[in-house]
């Protein structure tokens, strides 16, 4: 028998040690290329949900993920309220989602800017997958508690809309197209910050192009 051409169970041992390695090494790059994945397209606006397809799907799921992050935020649902284009005051959008947390943000800056205050709107941001349901079943549930807030709002004209998309971008982007003098979110909250806590009040502070007031929670 020639040298070296011997098989014997150390050398089947190491290649099986080898085999399992390389199989798990695979399966946890695969996962979190997934998660990655997942966790990147709530932040662009979709539901959570996706996260545990992505996972599933690993690499397979990158080309869908990047052809859904195309859509750019939007308007879903009808402005409610008269447009009031007012002099010599303040515009306030208030970025509200039914929470104790975002009706604090909303009577905080009505305390603050008093008389001053001549128009707020109140926007509520839903992902975007809620304008794929034929029921529109999170875009009304999102417009019936806009009306509630609203009805919490005396003396002053009120504006209200439903938008899809990143939450911060969809309210900067909304700020910018009204013309508004002030952007004010709650720090915490339900509904704005769910898919990725804390990231919407430090992500509108970093890039909106309106003065932005952020509310601590009591």
């Amino acid at each position: 028998m020639a040298i070296g051409s011997y098989r014997g169970p150390l050398a089947e041992s190491h290649r099986g040690f080898v085999n399992v390695v390389v199989f798990v090494v695979f399966v946890a790059a695969w996962l979190l290329v997934g998660l990655g994945t997942g966790l990147w397209l709530a932040h662009r606006g979709f539901d959570p949900k996706w996260t545990a397809i992505a996972v599933a799907l690993g690499p397979l799921f990158v080309p869908i993920a990047f052809e859904r992050a195309a859509e750019r935020p939007r308007r879903t649902a009808p402005r409610r309220g008269t447009a009031h284009q007012a002099a010599g005051g303040t515009r306030v959008l208030v970025g509200v989602d039914g929470s104790a947390d975002s009706e604090q943000a909303l009577d905080t800056v009505l305390r603050l800017l008093g008389s001053r205050c001549v128009e707020v709107l109140v926007a509520e941001v839903v992902p975007y997958d809620a304008t794929d349901d034929s029921a529109h079943e999170l875009i009304d549930a999102a417009a019936q508690r806009l009306a509630r807030t609203a009805a919490l709002v005396a003396d002053v004209p009120v504006r209200r809309a439903v938008l899809a998309g990143p939450p911060a971008e969809a309210l900067s982007r909304f700020a910018e197209e009204e013309g508004v003098d002030l952007l004010v979110v709650a720090r915490g909250g339900r509904g704005l910050s769910h898919r990725l806590p804390g990231r919407v009040a430090e992500d509108l502070v970093r890039h909106a192009r309106v003065p932005v007031l952020v509310v601590e929670p009591l």
